[in-house]
């Protein structure tokens, strides 16, 4: 495993607003997943070595001196450029390190995975929501295990993590779904959402939180469309239909978005699944009020 020089692990956000976390955590770097639509490939990081992974070195000290220097706890998101759960992670264990340490600083957490070994560190994450927030956010966006194969070839499969959020939920962790990217001309139709929701209420979801599109800028565009067309070769080729309907666009909405909203929304209603960020980051901090202002 090759390493790459940090000087903290541990960044304030600009913003709470992204399920409310203050703070953001990355001790790798890149990831093995394969995703296509990555956003992570993008230019601006300047990461020409994206699919290969990479860690952060001396990441756990560097990690525990920069939670000993908060004066108050954080909320950490973590899993928003690298995935914390790749496959390396089974051996190496630094995220389930770097739990322990949120834990034992008395601080929350709120991860996002395509990784199902998430599962196994259950017993961390019930000890980190004894005293603060641990969301659990499993990205997912169809079931058709054939369309996963094509778009996250070496992510876990569907099913793989529709079973996590089971045994997440079943634990008693405040635990949803990422639908993000819902891929326009693949995934944008209303069968896989209704079939996506009723699965995931089915295995105990308490949230979902979608986006209908994609997002595709330099870099990544390039990468995107070319593994597009190899991924579905035969009939009009998908990155020609990309291009002409979005051009060099950076955020790509599907083009029935407003459809895929109104069905989904009403969906989540009727399954009493949570959907709007100002709901989810209530229901995941309401149990510690007490505390609600050293969070925040």
């Amino acid at each position: 495993m090759e390493t790459i020089p940090a000087k903290h692990i541990l960044h304030r956000n600009k913003s709470t607003e992204w399920f409310g976390c203050d703070h953001t955590m990355n001790l790798y770097r890149g990831c093995c997943h394969g995703c296509i639509y990555c956003d992570s490939r993008s230019d601006c990081y300047h990461n020409d070595k994206f699919d290969q992974v990479r860690v952060k070195a001396d990441a756990l000290r560097i990690l525990r001196d920069d939670l000993a220097r908060k004066v108050r706890p954080a909320l950490i998101c973590t899993g928003s450029m690298s995935d914390p759960y790749n496959p390396f992670e089974t051996k190496l264990l630094y995220t389930r390190r770097s739990l322990e340490l949120t834990d034992a600083f008395q601080c929350g957490v709120a991860i996002a995975t395509k990784g199902d070994c998430i599962v196994r560190d259950i017993d961390i994450l019930t000890s980190i929501q004894t005293h603060s927030p641990a969301i659990c956010k499993i990205t997912l966006t169809t079931l058709d295990e054939e369309l996963a194969k094509k778009i996250e070839p070496r992510a876990p499969s569907p099913a793989r993590r529709l079973e996590a959020v089971r045994q997440l939920a079943a634990a008693g962790l405040f635990t949803g779904i990422l639908l993000m990217p819902v891929l326009p001309f693949l995934e944008d139709f209303s069968e896989n959402i209704t079939n996506l929701l009723e699965a995931v209420a089915d295995a105990g979801a308490k949230f979902v939180y979608p986006f209908f599109g994609v997002t595709m800028r330099q870099g990544q565009r390039e990468y995107f469309l070319q593994h597009l067309d190899k991924a579905f070769p035969d009939g009009e080729s998908l990155a020609q239909r990309y291009l002409a309907r979005y051009g060099d666009r950076y955020v790509c909405t599907c083009p029935n978005s407003s459809k895929l909203w109104a069905l989904f929304s009403q969906t989540c209603r009727e399954l009493g699944l949570l959907y709007e960020m100002k709901h989810i980051v209530s229901a995941a901090t309401r149990p510690y009020e007490d505390r609600q202002l050293r969070f925040f």
